[in-house]
């Protein structure tokens, strides 16, 4: 190839090296991904199938919902594969596309985020405003522009990636296709493609988890004048979307924010963001929440009684 490389494959060391841990997790992280299926595939026919589709927070929702189903399907069962392979080789071509399905479909699920915090802010703040401001045209525009940053944010790290040579060795030391675990394995300098890097996952993470943190504090400053009613139910809502933002965030900005050099737990911190995020986000986006259990009831005993029927 002419950016010099010699690399046609990649070969995971995996999570552990000890067989039977490898065993007992292939259950576990089994275990965990029909949950991400069965939770999420809940909250996408619930809304869908009733009322709450036409409000801009459970619109959101679905679409983070479809985000966990499809960022985890990257993953997941590639790695199910590797805990019970002998050999946990990937080709060149289906990394670089594992490498980019992962970022382009995080970074739709960040701005996502983003939106629902956006959301949350003209609710609580702008009560007045708010449909004018979240009508259904302004929340499509947003979803578009969060699969568009992503689509930019993974096509410019993917660019990145196929202009730098792998001459060997070819031993990834990790479950998934990343950028940090790559560059180790590049023959020449790094230190420039590892700021910059750092600057397009790492610190734009940081940044926007700082404005996300701003908002809610901005939400909660102006619930003071809410009555006690109002501000269990803000807070309910809120409470929830800052326990997501926190199990997202908080591992991705320690993971991108290290240079590539650097030794850390970065494989087993990934699991929270790749697996316990998309499985714990179905539960407390449920269990905190009265209206949508409430929809659950509905949905599920209109499909009970029509099944009698």
């Amino acid at each position: 190839m002419d950016n010099g490389n010699n690399v046609t494959e990649f070969v995971f060391m995996g999570l552990w090296g000890n067989k039977q841990m490898e065993l007992l997790f292939f259950f576990w992280f089994l275990l965990c991904y029909l949950a991400i299926l069965m939770g999420n595939f809940i909250i996408l026919f619930t809304i869908t199938c009733s009322h709450l589709i036409e409000q801009p927070m459970y619109y959101f929702l679905c679409h983070l919902s479809l985000m966990d189903l499809c960022y985890t399907s990257t993953v997941v069962p590639r790695l199910l594969r590797d805990l019970g392979a002998a050999r946990r080789n990937i080709s060149y071509n289906n990394c670089m596309t594992q490498l980019f399905a992962a970022h382009l479909l995080a970074g739709v699920e960040i701005f996502i985020l983003v939106s629902m915090a956006f959301d949350r802010y003209v609710a609580i703040v702008k009560p007045l405003h708010y449909t004018v401001v979240m009508n259904r045209q302004r929340c499509n525009m947003l979803i578009f522009t969060a699969w568009a940053v992503g689509f930019w944010h993974s096509i410019a790290l993917l660019l990145m990636v196929l202009n730098l040579p792998f001459c060997g060795p070819n031993q990834i030391d990790h479950y998934v296709c990343d950028v940090k675990p790559l560059l180790k394995l590049v023959c020449r300098d790094i230190r420039v493609v590892s700021i910059l890097a750092i600057a397009n996952s790492g610190m734009v993470a940081a940044v926007i988890f700082l404005v996300l943190v701003a908002s809610y504090i901005l939400i909660l400053y102006n619930l003071r004048t809410r009555s006690s009613a109002g501000r269990r139910k803000a807070l309910s809502t809120c409470s929830s979307h800052i326990m997501v933002v926190v199990l997202f965030f908080v591992p991705c900005i320690y993971i991108y924010v290290l240079p590539a050099g650097s030794e850390n737990k970065d494989k087993e911190i990934s699991v929270f963001y790749t697996v316990i995020a998309p499985m714990l986000n179905p539960l407390i986006y449920t269990l905190r929440n009265t209206e949508m259990q409430i929809a659950m009831q509905k949905v599920w005993s209109k499909m009970a009684h029509s099944n009698f029927q």
